[in-house]
């Protein structure tokens, strides 16, 4: 849920209610694939409810396990290469989906959302990176340590990020159908 929690503890009210606006909510059956490895995708996802796995190689070789709360695709605002994992379903979900060109279009038009998403970005990649580099042995031993410790400043960003994803969740209430429904009512 970390860069959902940078994302939505980043961004203001007003980006979450257009985002609520603009998003359309997508279900899952378990097994359905969100994003194929190596193929383009046309939209930013946020994990509404559900579980999704990302993986990678013919062998879908599992890289992590996403829980409601994370996003899909977000370094495919940053970088023009196709997507190097695929994501999966494991269980019946939900997204919302907001596509490229509805974030294109309020990047170009709203500097201070543009701002401040890709600070939000530039945040929690920092995060991947410190985690990551620290993982293969290039880090120090305290690194790993601090993995999860977050400094004050960062747990008043989560704290406003977590009332912010409920909001997103009520404001979706017409679209979102919450887990029962979601196992009920699959789309995709």
């Amino acid at each position: 849920m970390r860069k959902a929690l940078h994302l939505l503890g980043i961004l203001d009210d007003v980006d979450i209610e257009w985002m609520a606006r603009q998003g359309r909510v997508v279900r899952l059956n378990s097994g359905s694939v969100l994003v194929q490895e190596g193929h383009a995708i046309d939209s930013l996802y946020f994990l509404l409810d559900g579980e999704l796995q990302v993986v990678i190689g013919t062998q879908n070789q599992h890289i992590a396990t996403l829980l409601p709360g994370e996003i899909v695709g977000e370094i495919s605002f940053v970088d023009s290469h196709t997507p190097s994992a695929s994501v999966l379903a494991t269980k019946h979900s939900q997204v919302l989906g907001i596509t490229r060109d509805a974030i294109s279009t309020k990047l170009a038009e709203d500097q201070g959302f543009a701002t401040r998403f890709y600070y939000a970005i530039a945040r929690f990649l920092a995060d991947r990176l410190y985690v990551t580099v620290g993982r293969f042995g290039y880090g120090s031993a305290r690194q790993d340590v601090d993995v999860d410790e977050l400094d004050e400043s960062t747990m008043d960003r989560i704290d406003l990020a977590t009332v912010r994803f409920d909001k997103l969740l009520k404001r979706l209430s017409g679209q979102y159908q919450g887990p029962a429904a979601a196992a009920a009512a699959p789309v995709i």
